[in-house]
């Protein structure tokens, strides 16, 4: 076959360590557009990325010749040490270590874009611990919660 076609879709979730609340408004869009344009450099299409202040949700077409532990490498480690060499937190920042990734068919991208578009206000009504445990129960993922979340400080 000459040409490689492909379709792609997933949704990617990851946490501020401790899930501390790190990311503030006055940096969430710098950090955002980053981890952006790293998804972007990997060959990879980004779609949407948001979140709150203590995790980030990213929606992207992946690249069939990039896998998902070097996307994730790739962006948890630069975007990281983007912010700490910028002073974008007032704390030293890391990234939980781990991630969530969801896969999703073409027709459900709009309902997934509007998902993450609303995260500030989803979060209102649901903890983060709880979105992230539902993501996984529905897709019958087994798990053990002492293995997910590390504790708060």
């Amino acid at each position: 076959m000459s040409n490689t076609f492909h379709q792609v879709y997933i949704q990617a979730v990851f946490a501020v360590k401790y899930r501390e609340a790190l990311i503030t408004n006055d940096c969430k869009s710098k950090i955002l557009s980053v981890i952006g344009n790293l998804i972007n450099e990997t060959g990879c299409k980004t779609i949407i990325v948001n979140g709150t202040e203590d995790h980030v949700h990213c929606l992207l077409a992946l690249k069939p010749t990039v896998s998902v532990s070097d996307l994730m490498k790739v962006v948890k480690g630069k975007s990281s040490k983007y912010i700490n060499d910028n002073k974008l937190t007032k704390y030293k920042f890391e990234w939980q270590e781990g991630y969530g990734v969801f896969s999703y068919s073409k027709s459900h991208i709009d309902a997934v874009y509007k998902y993450i578009a609303n995260q500030e206000e989803h979060h209102k009504k649901q903890t983060f611990k709880d979105e992230y445990s539902s993501f996984l129960n529905k897709r019958d993922a087994k798990f053990d919660e002492r293995c997910i979340f590390e504790n708060l400080i």
